[in-house]
């Protein structure tokens, strides 16, 4: 038996789809039940030199091609991007083929709408490579760990940003120095944007959430902060107090099933699993009440890590087939779900102040912080120059909005001239 698909984009992940289809192939067809034949491939540039070697009686510059096609049963969207992939994506479903993507945003964005599309029309809509390249998540929160109530992700899901920190932490560089070396090396883009501002870690916390709360997530109601303002100097406090920063993803269930939805840099304890997760590697940290904690870690992107996860959801699409069926627990978010305010959401906080170096001066801080609500674990004074003190307030447990109260405090206060950092603490 074989099973033709097609393949939409040929960029780093459908040469690395195809390279594993190829090299593996002997073992792929009795795992699928069947042959998968690569019928055709639709790219915008098809003479363009790639990095494999390709058949090229196989590639078109007309996508209608492939969704057209009858025979073709799988289709995998490896464009990126919202526009036109979405438009492909419900036109392959609309046709009765399956769908396997690695496309964060489109499902971020849109994913609600096509797996109801996909669950009517009876077809496979798999998104495994979308999130964490070829680390094994979606099927994880999916299936293996249904039976559980997930209580909190807590994650490292873009490997730019956290090459950058690891960069950081290692050399004392600056962050503009690691971001150019970055680029060079092609772990950035030339709009470092998506990653270094929270977008991408933002459109996969979506994905993940949705899938362990069973409730559609709208970007919009996740809290998002990028890594441009991290220093070298806060990196330096954050080792001597024994933590890493990390752009870290969280999603966080309460008793009383509100949800909690973040992204931002934070210090992680240096005895936590995700405070080694160093480079381009990712990790998520999964908290279930039955499970426990476990924690998913590998390489986070790139042509085969992200092509095996690819070939896994083709795979299963065509397994599916094979039998008539879709053997896998069924996940489609009906329930709206209740979002915490950002200004209810609770942790410790990391905050660096140039302070005048003045008898009083802290008096009147601690004394503000006080009045807000916000409880102080410690306080370190590292130096001061021309009459000015840098001072490092790390507190206890706090609400955002106690914390917001404070920091208004101080613009009123002579005895703060500069919040130069304001960092969360998490996973203790």
């Amino acid at each position: 038996m074989k099973i033709h698909i097609g393949i939409l984009g040929l960029g780093t992940v459908g040469c690395g789809t195809l390279d594993v289809l190829k090299r593996n192939a002997a073992i792929i067809a009795p795992r699928a039940g069947c042959e998968i034949v690569v019928k055709r491939i639709a790219t915008k540039h098809p003479d363009k030199p790639r990095p494999i070697e390709i058949d090229k009686s196989l590639v078109t510059a007309d996508v209608d091609e492939i969704l057209n096609d009858p025979d073709i049963k799988i289709v995998a969207e490896l464009i990126g991007g919202v526009d036109p992939a979405r438009d492909y994506v419900m036109r392959a479903i609309a046709a009765g083929k399956s769908v396997v993507t690695a496309n964060k945003e489109l499902i971020a964005k849109h994913g609600v709408e096509i797996i109801a599309a996909a669950e009517k029309a009876g077809v496979d809509f798999l998104f495994e490579g979308s999130v964490g390249g070829g680390i094994p998540l979606i099927n994880p929160l999916r299936e293996s760990l249904a039976a559980n109530r997930v209580r909190e992700l807590l994650g490292i899901v873009n490997g730019t940003t956290n090459y950058i920190l690891t960069k950081m932490t290692r050399e004392g560089s600056s962050f503009d120095d690691v971001l150019a070396e970055a680029q060079k090396l092609g772990y950035a883009e030339t709009d470092p944007t998506a990653d270094v501002d929270g977008f991408d870690s933002m459109y996969k916390l979506s994905i993940l959430a949705s899938i362990a709360f069973n409730a559609p997530i709208n970007i919009k109601d996740i809290h998002r902060e990028g890594i441009r303002g991290v220093t070298a100097r806060d990196i330096e406090y954050a080792k001597e107090l024994n933590y890493v920063i990390k752009l870290v993803a969280l999603a966080r269930q309460h008793d009383d099933g509100g949800l909690e939805l973040r992204v931002h840099p934070a210090l992680i304890s240096a005895q936590h699993p995700l405070a080694n997760v160093n480079d381009v590697f990712n990790a998520v940290f999964v908290r279930g009440d039955a499970v426990g904690d476990v924690m998913f870690y590998g390489r986070g992107a790139g042509a085969d890590p992200t092509g095996s996860a690819v070939v896994g959801d083709i795979i299963e699409a065509a397994r599916n087939l094979g039998v008539g069926g879709r053997n896998r627990v069924h996940h489609e978010p009906t329930h709206a779900p209740h979002i915490r305010p950002f200004s209810e959401s609770k942790t410790r906080f990391y905050v660096r102040t140039q302070v005048p170096d003045e008898p009083g001066m802290l008096a009147q801080i601690a004394t503000a912080f006080g009045q807000h609500g916000v409880s102080l674990e410690s306080i370190v004074q590292k130096k001061s120059h021309e009459g000015i003190a840098e001072i490092v307030w790390m507190t206890h447990d706090t609400s955002q909005a106690n914390m917001d109260s404070s920091l208004a405090a101080f613009e009123k206060l002579e005895a703060v001239r500069e919040v130069s950092s304001l960092l969360r603490v998490e996973g203790n």
